[in-house]
């Protein structure tokens, strides 16, 4: 049976949820008021296509329903995938959305339970994004190299390159591509994936959004909330000169730098794994909704 909340208590949920979601988004959508980019925080809206006015929806999660108010139904009786009973209780039809999104709920839950499963590898010190500009003829970002183009090439060729996010290694340059260790695929997605890489941390977004209103408001902005924090250390740590936004650079081509890195990113990847282990469950209320083979 799902848990069922009393109007008081959703409501309650719903108004904190879209404070936060609004505090949140607020340098992003004050910017795009005024045309402004920001080379740090448009990755989040761009590239994973996050909209604020989706992200402030508070939905209760699957195995959750919402209670009727005096005989008003509750809230979402007419979005989808949601079900609404006679007497005004609503909650999120699981067999509905399994039928619309099964294959991608068995792919996250694949990919999390794989990635949950290995060790963190803590020694890649941020180097994806070098070599995406590594002998580079133009880059993503209009914003100078802190060690410029010579510098930063030098960082590379020093150092060894083990990017295993298939995501981040195909951004790479053609003369970047043979330097890394490994040559992930999309195909070898979920056996190469692994708890320590920070664009595995940050994609927890991404799959909180593809997971959709399975996923309950509050996890959805924590997914959030440290894809932002994971997206300001992989830039602070990029060959890229932040000085315009404030922010220092985490120098990963010094000692100093690199033992910074490691530190900032054992702590994300601390609280992703807590986030991946209740992603992992929100997949499991939804395919635990199947019937049971006979």
């Amino acid at each position: 049976m799902p848990e069922s909340l009393p109007p008081a208590e959703w409501r309650h949920r719903a108004a904190r949820h879209a404070d936060r979601a609004d505090a949140l988004t607020a340098g992003h959508r004050d910017r795009r008021a005024g045309g402004e980019k920001h080379a740090v925080e448009d990755f989040l809206y761009t590239y994973y296509d996050t909209r604020p006015a989706l992200l402030r929806r508070w939905h209760p999660g699957v195995g959750v329903a919402l209670l009727p108010d005096a005989g008003t139904p509750a809230p979402h009786g007419g979005g989808r995938w949601y079900a609404g009973a006679p007497d005004g209780t609503v909650a999120l039809d699981a067999s509905a959305f399994l039928a619309d999104r099964g294959d991608t709920v068995r792919f996250v839950a694949d990919l999390l339970a794989a990635t949950a499963g290995r060790p963190a590898f803590t020694g890649c010190f941020g180097l994806h994004e070098w070599a995406m500009v590594y002998r580079a003829d133009d880059r993503r970002h209009a914003l100078p190299l802190r060690l410029g183009q010579a510098g930063t090439d030098a960082v590379v060729e020093s150092h060894p390159v083990r990017c295993s996010h298939y995501d981040a290694f195909r951004f790479f340059t053609p003369a970047a591509a043979g330097r890394n260790a490994l040559q992930p695929t999309r195909a070898t997605q979920v056996e190469l994936e692994q708890p320590g890489c920070l664009h595995a941390g940050m994609d927890l977004h991404k799959w909180s959004l593809k997971l959709g209103p399975a996923v309950p408001g509050e996890l959805a902005l924590d997914c959030f909330a440290l894809a932002l924090d994971v997206r300001l250390l992989d830039m602070q740590a990029s060959p890229y000169d932040l000085s315009a936004y404030g922010r220092p650079a985490v120098a990963v081509e010094t000692p100093e730098g690199k033992a910074e890195y490691v530190r900032r990113q054992r702590a994300l990847a601390d609280r992703a794994a807590g986030l991946r282990g209740r992603l992992l469950d929100v997949c499991a209320g939804l395919l635990e909704s199947l019937p049971t083979p006979s």
